[in-house]
């Protein structure tokens, strides 16, 4: 009753292709120079120049990104102190309770 089924495989219909035999094959080794590369002297690339205004938004979005972060770890910390806490002082109940019903006994 409670036996499982198991599928079976099915068979595969229509044309099949038999295994491809892998023949072994020598290696050479080909030792070729890379071409040289030319130097340039100008800079593929401009830089990037900080003015005032966007080294004062970056220091700002850092800040509030650091203050974030501290916040949500600092209230997951906190979450985890309660829980604690809360799980001590139940032990403490309980521990109570079950040495007082063996003290009447």
């Amino acid at each position: 009753m409670l036996r499982p089924k198991i599928p079976t495989m099915p068979t595969p219909t229509g044309l099949t292709t038999p295994p491809a035999v892998v023949e072994p094959t020598t290696i050479t080794s080909i030792t070729t120079t890379p071409p040289a590369t030319p130097t340039s002297a100008t800079r593929s690339r401009p830089t990037v120049q900080l003015t005032p205004g966007t080294a004062l938004a970056l220091v700002g979005g850092g800040t509030a990104v650091v203050l974030v972060v501290g916040a949500v770890l600092v209230s997951m910390l906190l979450a985890i102190a309660i829980t604690g806490a809360s799980l001590a002082i139940c032990a403490l109940v309980i521990r109570s309770l079950v040495h007082a019903n063996a003290k009447r006994r």
